[in-house]
């Protein structure tokens, strides 16, 4: 049980990754340990797309981008203003260059899908670190509305994304962040 307690403590958010593919084979792995996770009534509605080329990538990037920055045009006091510049530099990837993405998502009919696919990335990122690799849920990154653009990458109309999860070999692991102690509202006995 401690190498579990070990990788809680160790698994952090990569934002720097080595020029190195991950093996597809690797990743559809991945993806089934991930869906071990619980789901709501065990719906399982989480779908994947897998992207694993550096182009694509940066075509989601630059579509996140250009629509998060349309945003703020219509929404200037809103909370990501703080990114406005990043999202502004053309050679910001919002997906930080990473050789892989795995996009979370399911039917926008599904109540629970926000929960049930938070899960399965959970299980996801955990299920990375164990084999050394690293991962960053990148929220900057799911907001894709170009129908041909979505059409590309397999996404269903009726679909919504959840988590892009972004997948490589870190090329350092950060130290972890101070973590503040858990605030407990009551406890009802």
């Amino acid at each position: 049980m401690a190498e579990f307690f070990d990788l809680l403590r160790t698994r952090r958010s990569i934002r720097d990754f080595e020029d190195k593919e991950v093996p597809l084979d690797l990743v559809l792995k991945i993806i089934r340990e991930s869906c071990l996770a619980p789901s709501a009534q065990n719906g399982q509605p989480w779908r994947f797309i897998i992207v694993n080329n550096k182009e694509w990538i940066k075509r989601l990037s630059d579509e996140s981008k250009k629509n998060l920055l349309a945003y703020l045009r219509e929404n200037p006091d809103a909370p990501i203003k703080k990114y406005e510049a990043v999202l502004r530099d053309k050679h910001f990837n919002v997906f930080y260059n990473a050789p892989c993405l795995v996009y979370f998502v399911g039917s926008k009919k599904i109540r629970t899908l926000q929960v049930d696919c938070a899960l399965a990335a959970c299980y996801f990122m955990f299920s990375t670190a164990e084999r050394g690799l690293g991962t960053c849920w990148v929220g900057l990154g799911m907001n894709i509305e170009d129908p041909e653009v979505l059409e590309h990458i397999g996404m269903p109309m009726d679909y919504r994304i959840v988590a892009p999860v972004i997948l490589g070999y870190p090329k350092n692991i950060p130290k972890p962040p101070e973590r503040t102690e858990p605030k407990i509202l009551k406890i009802v006995s």
